[in-house]
């Protein structure tokens, strides 16, 4: 098998850029989605909690959602699709988010970042992972966190937060999990986890691919390792800008961060600064296991081109012996007139002659090792 079909599949990535024309001669805080539709159906999700108790709710409306601003518990909401901007602006304007934030929740396309607000803060990254068919998958994940609410925003279902639900429900007392910061913190950090899968995933698709350039210089490899490429140039979009937004995360003054939580939001931007350096190495891995193919190719060619070059080389003098003979003469008109026309064995001395300059010609080229 040339090469897998798992890093085939694994070469195949979302677009890097995104359209926002839709956006053009739009006032500040116009809620337009931007980018695809990955969800059938907007879907809710939410999770209150205290120290001792637990309730998972999936309400059939937004309206369900909007009691919990103020209640003393911790509420974690989870909202899946952001193509119906109604909801997002309704679950907004409820819970004081800006227009603005608004805005960047819509569109997919917006860079990591954090803004912090008096009373909440909002936090956007990249959640990527691979999906059931090995298929690398990239979906913007808005949070917004105030005192005892936070609001998650997902493009499509599906998400890396299985083990954060997990100990919410297991975990007796909740005490860390009291203080929104720290859900959010876990959230972030389930996303940044996720990150050492999906580059662990292609190491081993980059260290095969390098075995194989090594020994073969087909075309299908090359395609594969164009996907890669691509893949770690969006990695590296995404996660690039998540430094200086868990750094800002860390800086937090507006009182929603307790210091039981900075020295996590430490150990999670080393964690960012670790997987920038990964991607930085894959990318020149990959960088050089294209000058590794472009160099085996050409070198193949100048095997082919030498040996091409040598057949001819062996087939000039043949092919002087051969015009010369085939040229029209006349022995009568005069004895120098091509007399070997007239010789006996004039056929076997031309076949020896021209067997002699080709074989001498082939011994010649190996003497100086250039077969």
């Amino acid at each position: 098998m040339l090469i897998s079909e798992r890093a085939k599949r694994r070469g195949i990535m979302v677009r890097l850029y995104k359209k926002i024309s839709v956006k053009s001669g739009m006032h500040p805080g116009a809620l337009i989605h931007v980018g695809e539709r990955k969800a059938e159906s907007v879907k809710i999700e939410i999770i209150d909690y205290n120290e001792t108790a637990f309730r998972q709710i999936e309400p059939k409306s937004i309206e369900e959602c909007l009691k919990y601003r103020d209640t003393p518990d911790i509420t974690w909401i989870n909202i899946t699709g952001l193509h119906e901007t109604g909801i997002v602006e309704k679950i907004g304007n409820h819970f004081g988010i800006h227009a603005l934030i608004q805005e960047d929740i819509l569109n997919t396309g917006h860079r990591p970042k954090i803004e912090v607000f008096d009373d909440y803060v909002f936090f956007s990254m990249k959640m990527i992972y691979f999906d059931p068919d090995e298929q690398l998958i990239s979906e913007q994940l808005s949070l917004v966190f105030g005192k005892n609410y936070i609001i998650t925003f997902q493009e499509k279902e599906g998400d890396v937060f299985s083990k954060v639900r997990e100990r919410l429900q297991k975990t007796i007392p909740r005490v860390r999990f009291l203080h929104t910061d720290y859900l959010a913190y876990s959230l972030i950090d389930a996303v940044v986890d996720n990150y050492y899968l999906v580059l662990e995933n292609i190491g081993e698709d980059i260290e095969e691919l390098e075995d194989r350039i090594i020994s073969d210089f087909r075309p299908e490899l090359l395609e594969v390792v164009h996907g890669l490429k691509r893949n770690l140039i969006y990695l590296r979009k995404a996660i690039w800008p998540l430094r200086e937004a868990v750094s800002g995360f860390e800086r937090d003054e507006s009182g929603l961060l307790h210091d039981i939580t900075r020295p996590y939001i430490r150990d999670l931007y080393e964690h960012v600064i670790q997987i920038i350096d990964t991607v930085e190495t894959f990318r020149d891995m990959t960088a050089g296991q294209l000058d590794i193919y472009m160099t085996g190719v050409s070198n193949r060619m100048n095997e082919v081109m030498k040996i091409l070059t040598i057949i001819a080389t062996i087939f000039i003098p043949l092919g002087f012996l051969a015009g010369v003979y085939g040229m029209n003469f006349d022995t009568s008109a005069s004895p120098f007139n091509m007399p070997e026309l007239g010789m006996k064995y004039g056929y076997i001395i031309f076949w020896g002659t021209a067997l002699a300059i080709g074989g001498g010609l082939f011994w010649f080229f190996k003497h100086k090792k250039w077969l």
